[in-house]
């Protein structure tokens, strides 16, 4: 390799020049997408993210980079045909060599996230990453580290920072317009379809280079029917649900606490429930930080409104067969003394509207671009700070979800005695998996883990098994630094 030292590459954490240069106010920003995706289900991120900078005067798409060529060859394609010149990588390391490279929008799979904004950050490229941020915790901190050490502008977008009204309604309800907040309630429900179950493992097709595909994960049979985007379920390379919707509306609810920090205490419980599929994530899932004075309850639902829609169209049930909560399907409601705030609408405690927020924020990826060129993190709205905390709770969960044991539903209630707006989250939960004729007493309940917010490490009882969740085992030479 030439340009960046191979040195960083293998995660000795040696110390690199970046290839940054000075923009003027005039100066295109020439851009790579990481990820292009494919046109299995929903996938392909990097194809939009492409468009939507395209479209930002002054920037100009350069590089694609992908390690299936069946993705990226017709995207490189497609371009080149109207006369854009890009360049085509399968290989991101080859692809931040490169020194007519300003700025990366990674949209890889989880498990690349970190990695991949690490290595940019090194070789002085400012790095717009999809969420999550992380797929675990060890590694948000050390993206946040990256950035700040090689002084590099770093985005991680959510819905919730979008403008749409909500951070506006947010900031109106945490100054007690409508007195005190009194808890946040996060709420997916949204009908998710099995992934199916594979007899053994699958063929890898010849358009992919497997081993950079897995990258910082061990080299695993393919026991998927779809390879692309169906990761999410898996553990090695996704975080279920809770990390595909999660850092859209926990990004909301956190915002809502006014917290820069972590919360001490986590509990999640779920399963997942009506398949057997090759899923390992839970596809229902309640979980509760408790943030002082006003905790998080996050309620995610998988399943269809009832079991006669369990063999409906993914489509068809996402749109019709969700029931609503405050008005919202997916999204946050700020529950106060004198009402309540649903997204961008604040209600008196009658359910009557008394004001509707307009946006002020800007486009994310406009505002990326303007920080690219202004040199300051402080001018984002989503700086890779807010990224790494609000992927944290996911993570959090997650760890409580996985050193868990099965309980039955008395038994969880117990465990939650004393949080009155958990124990009523619950009952709808159950209630929830009832109508899809799951047994609710096969349920999976983690313990109430307490955190150590200043190290971001678990203390006290099952300390040691959920840190072990900490961090990921990665294989040379895919490895995240420990130091920067």
């Amino acid at each position: 390799m030439t340009g960046l030292s191979r040195r960083t590459f293998l995660g000795t954490g040696a110390a690199l020049a970046p290839f940054s240069r000075v923009l003027g106010a005039n100066d295109a920003i020439r851009l790579a997408v990481v990820g292009v995706g494919s046109t299995v289900k929903i996938g392909g991120k990097g194809k939009g993210d492409a468009r939507d900078f395209a479209k930002i005067p002054g920037v100009r798409v350069v590089a694609f980079c992908d390690v299936d060529r069946a993705n990226l060859d017709p995207e490189v394609q497609k371009w080149r045909d109207r006369g854009e010149k890009v360049e085509a990588y399968t290989d991101v390391r080859k692809l931040l060599e490169n020194k007519d490279i300003d700025v990366v929008s990674v949209t890889t799979p989880n498990h690349w996230h970190a990695l991949v904004t690490i290595w940019a950050c090194q070789a002085g490229k400012d790095v717009f990453v999809q969420k999550p941020a992380s797929h675990n915790l060890f590694e948000g901190r050390k993206m946040v580290e990256a950035a700040r050490k090689y002084k590099r502008i770093v985005q991680c977008p959510s819905n919730s920072r979008s403008p749409n009204g909500f951070q506006e309604a947010a900031e109106w309800a945490r100054k007690g317009n409508l007195g005190k907040i009194r808890y946040i309630h996060g709420v997916n429900f949204g009908a998710r379809p099995s992934i199916g179950k594979v007899s053994g493992p699958q063929r890898i097709p010849d358009t992919i280079d497997y081993d950079l595909w897995s990258g910082p994960a061990p080299v695993l049979p393919l026991m998927r029917e779809n390879l692309h985007y169906d990761w999410h379920w898996q553990w090695p390379y996704g975080d279920g649900e809770l990390g595909n919707w999660g850092p859209h509306i926990l990004d909301g609810c956190r915002m809502a606490t006014g917290e820069q920090s972590l919360p001490r205490h986590v509990i999640a419980m779920g399963g997942r429930f009506a398949y057997r599929d090759d899923g390992q994530t839970p596809n229902s899932q309640l979980m509760f930080y408790d943030y002082r004075p006003a905790p998080i309850v996050f309620e995610i639902r998988g399943l269809p409104k009832d079991k006669s829609f369990l063999n409906t169209a993914w489509d068809k049930a996402q749109n019709t067969s969700m029931d609503t909560y405050c008005g919202i399907r997916q999204g946050t409601v700020i529950h106060c003394e004198g009402g309540y705030v649903a997204q961008n609408k604040a209600f008196d405690k009658d359910g009557t509207l008394i004001r509707q927020f307009q946006p002020t924020t800007p486009n994310l990826n406009v505002n990326f671009i303007e920080a690219v060129r202004s040199r300051r993190a402080s001018d984002l709205v989503a700086d890779i700070q807010d990224g790494h905390l609000t992927v944290s709770l996911i993570h959090m969960a997650n760890i409580s979800y996985r050193v868990g044991k099965t309980l039955s539903a008395g038994q969880i209630k117990e465990r939650i005695l004393g949080q009155k707006e958990l124990l009523d989250a619950f009952e709808r939960f159950k209630d929830h998996l009832r109508a899809n004729d799951v047994d609710v007493d096969q349920m999976i309940a983690g313990p109430m883990l307490t955190m150590d917010p200043a190290r971001e490490r678990f203390t006290g009882d099952l300390s040691a098994e959920a840190n072990r969740l900490v961090s990921g085992e990665y294989r040379k030479p895919f490895v995240v630094p420990e130091r920067v």
